[in-house]
């Protein structure tokens, strides 16, 4: 009994990390247990996926598609507090504007968004509703299902593999390192979502393997970006991950309707 009281503890101290969402009093606080909640990212990601899916499904009986996506997207941004978000858009100023290591890290811990950030996050953002929007609205839904505890464990990969980049750092507490055990935890939290998509019909076993391989590569990709240029990761990594391998699974998922311009 007390081992399910605290793994629900540190599931609560990931879900107050990574969102604005209000957690119980009960659960109390460790400076410890920021360093062994990270195997429950990808279940954070189900309630943001729940938050953002069911803003979906109500706006499309009342708006067309791309109303819907665009509500949608918001009320994932503003559950998180485009956190994130953030981390994608100092990644992009960082590696845009940084020639050396230092400098790079010195970038991206400014809090001013340069050209780079902001014109990434935009396009980020201009792909993830355009790409909801072309989506069937019950092969949306399960997207946002099956990309959001997806790509947080992609995020939580890099944890699980490489060192952390800084000396310091808000996320370092939270994410210094991750055994295998706490990896395969978080895992099963993200695999168990795309299960239920499966068996349920909501999305093909095509679509999913396509948008998970979309994921795996974009997150390959990122973390040899983040290996050359820092010899490890940050913080913001791990957000510019997470957002990089959402977009990339809505996009394979897309994919594999076989609607592109050309046909």
């Amino acid at each position: 009994m007390l081992r399910l009281v605290h793994q629900c503890r540190l599931f609560f101290i990931a879900l107050q990390f990574f969102t604005r969402l209000p957690i119980p009093r009960w659960v109390g606080f460790e400076h410890a247990w920021l360093q062994h909640a990270s195997r429950y990212f990808p279940l954070v990601g189900v309630v943001v996926a729940a938050i953002s899916a069911g803003v979906y499904a109500v706006a499309a009986w009342i708006w067309p598609a791309p109303v819907a996506a665009l509500l949608s997207t918001a009320a994932g941004i503003y559950a998180t507090g485009a956190f994130h978000e953030d981390g994608f858009a100092d990644m992009c100023d960082g590696f845009g504007g940084g020639q050396s290591r230092e400098r790079v890290l010195e970038i991206m811990k400014d809090s001013r968004i340069g050209a780079y950030g902001a014109i990434g996050i935009g396009l980020l953002l201009l792909l993830k509703v355009s790409t909801l929007a072309l989506l069937p609205p019950a092969a949306a839904v399960a997207a946002l299902f099956f990309a959001h505890p997806l790509s947080r464990l992609a995020a939580t990969s890099l944890i699980w593999r490489m060192d952390y980049a800084r000396d310091e750092g808000k996320s370092k507490p939270l994410a210094q390192q991750m055994s295998s055990g706490e990896f395969a935890t978080a895992a099963l939290t993200a695999l168990l979502p795309a299960l239920v998509i499966a068996v349920s019909g909501w999305l093909s076993w095509n679509a999913l393997l396509l948008g998970a391989l979309a994921a795996v590569i974009a997150t390959a990709w990122l973390a040899n970006q983040c290996a050359r240029k820092l010899n490890g990761y940050t913080g913001d990594c791990l957000g510019a991950v997470q957002q990089l391998a959402e977009l990339a699974i809505y996009l394979g998922v897309l994919a594999s309707l076989g609607r592109g311009a050309w046909g």
